[in-house]
This record gives C-alpha cells, sequence and structure tokens, in this order.
C-alpha cells in the first residue's frame, strides 16, 4: 500500500491551505542495503501543518528527516523545501534531535547551546554582539527556561535540556521544524510541555512541523495528518484514515487490531522485531 487517503493542505486551523508547500517530495524512493524503505513517496506540507511520522523500527523515519536535512541522499525522486532543492544547512529548516542527556559535568551552559543555534553554530566569541544576546534571550524566555538558562546543561533535567534544544531549532525562524523523536525519556509532565511548545510556535508563525515518533498519543490532538511507514509501504491521512485495523493490517500484512480507549488509541498485534506486540500510541 502506497497511497495518500486526504489531499495535502490542511493548515493549523484546519482550512484547506492553497499556499506554496513548505515541503515537497516527488517520486520518493529510498533504500538501505538491498532493502527498500520506501517508494513511491508523494507529500507535500502545507504552511502550520502537524505531520506526525509513525512507523516499525527500521522502516525509515529517521532516514526522512536526513533526506530533508539534505544528508542523505534518495535513491531516485526530488524534495524540495520552500521552493528549492534541499541543501545541507538549510537556515530555513530547524530541526530537534532525539533526545540525548548531557553528561554531569559538561560545562555548556544552556544559554551558549541555544546561542550555537542564533550563531549558526559558530562558537567562540569572547563578547557576543547585543542583538544576538537579545535573540538568545528572547528565544529562552519563550521556551520558558529563563530560570535555569544560565547553569550547565550537565546539572539541568532531561525536560529542561529539550526545552532548550527547541529554543536552539527555533532560532533561526525556521519555515519548517523536525522532530526526530522529540519526548524519548522524557516524563508525562515534560513530554506535555515540550509538545505544546512546538504546537503554540506552528500556530503562531505557521510553521510546518514533521513529529517523528514511536507514540502519538502525546500529540494525537495537535496532528493534522499521519505518514505511516511499515514494510517497504506507507500510507497518509488524517488519525482517524490512517489509525484503523484494516488500513494497519493491510500495511503489515498481519492482522492488527487498533483500539481507543479514553482518547487513547492502542495497537495491537504488529509483528514481532517491527514493534513490541502490543504497543501503544497516545
Amino acid at each position: 500500500m502506497s497511497t495518500t487517503a486526504t489531499t495535502p493542505a490542511s493548515a493549523a486551523d484546519g482550512s484547506a491551505s492553497a499556499a506554496v508547500p513548505v515541503l515537497s517530495i516527488r517520486d520518493g524512493v529510498l533504500g538501505f542495503g538491498a532493502r527498500t524503505l520506501w517508494s513511491g513517496l508523494n507529500l507535500d506540507v502545507a504552511p502550520g501543518e502537524f505531520l506526525a511520522v509513525l512507523g516499525a523500527n527500521g522502516s525509515g523515519k529517521s532516514s526522512l528527516l536526513k533526506t530533508i536535512l539534505g544528508q542523505q541522499k534518495l535513491d531516485s525522486g526530488t524534495i524540495t523545501v520552500a521552493g528549492h532543492p534541499v541543501r545541507r544547512g538549510d537556515r530555513c529548516i530547524g530541526y530537534i534531535p532525539q533526545q540525548k542527556l548531557a553528561a554531569p559535568g559538561t560545562p555548556l551552559r544552556g544559554r551558549d547551546l541555544v546561542t550555537l543555534g542564533v550563531n549558526g553554530h559558530r562558537f567562540g566569541f569572547p563578547t557576543l554582539p547585543r542583538a544576538v544576546k537579545e535573540r538568545v534571550d528572547e528565544l529562552i524566555a519563550d521556551v520558558g527556561a529563563t530560570g535555569y538558562a544560565s547553569q550547565p546543561l550537565g546539572s539541568l533535567s532531561g525536560g529542561e535540556q529539550q526545552r532548550l534544544r527547541v529554543a536552539q531549532s527555533l532560532a533561526a525562524d525556521p519555515v519548517l521544524l523536525l522532530c526526530d523523536e522529540p519526548l524519548l525519556s522524557l516524563d508525562l509532565q515534560h513530554q506535555r510541555g515540550v509538545s505544546e511548545l512546538i504546537d503554540r510556535r506552528r500556530r503562531a508563525h505557521d510553521t510546518a512541523v514533521i513529529f517523528v515518533t514511536h507514540d502519538v498519543n502525546p500529540i494525537l490532538s495537535m496532528v493534522d495528518r499521519i505518514l505511516y511507514l511499515a514494510g517497504g509501504k506507507f500510507m497518509i491521512g488524517t488519525p482517524d484514515e490512517v489509525l484503523r485495523s484494516e488500513v494497519l493490517s493491510e500495511l503489515y500484512g498481519t492482522p492488527v487490531e487498533v483500539v481507543r480507549v479514553g482518547g487513547r488509541v492502542i495497537v495491537a498485534g504488529t509483528p514481532q522485531g517491527d514493534h513490541h506486540h502490543e504497543e501503544e500510541i497516545e
């Protein structure tokens, strides 16, 4: 199954958007060795749209982000961002990596991390220009990190560190924000806080968001569409269109049951080696 269930272009307010897509992929094919991760991918992401990318381990979710960042080439097909071909170091793309805790004793302060984003990762200026300092302060305040931004990263909690990474990713005022499992290892309170930061940004600035996750539940109310990758196939549509037993069963080629309980989605029966036998998706 390689199909699209909805027309691409739901903006954050739910209305159809006639704007030029922030991201456009045409006939995208990507493999790993002799294995095809996905092929025939046609995807447009509109300004302000929130796209969640779900799927099995090894299905090409993070690889998709690498192709958008220009770090990995498609086997065939094209990708454009804001109307131009992808290129490494594109400042119109913000990127939040998988959560990796800074080691205790790391001397880099939270505000230093954000400064790297403002300066385009050019670090080492003994005296920062006033405009840079003001921009750093603004970004830190926007993510609610003013109270601890001057502390060493290694002394901060996972949620506090991730808030600062969100600030860093927004330093260049990107039109597209890529999020690679940004909630990994965070407790529920910090998952909610980081998710809401990202959602508030895209609504206020019409920033498109592509959010890779193994658990859609913390962001389910924010998501406009889902790209689900599995077994070399994919499905694109709204959460109600994609997160259905018959759709995932066809994707995986085996019976999969999707159950909704109290606003949560539970997926059971995905093949061993792809997901856990019973996976909860909120």
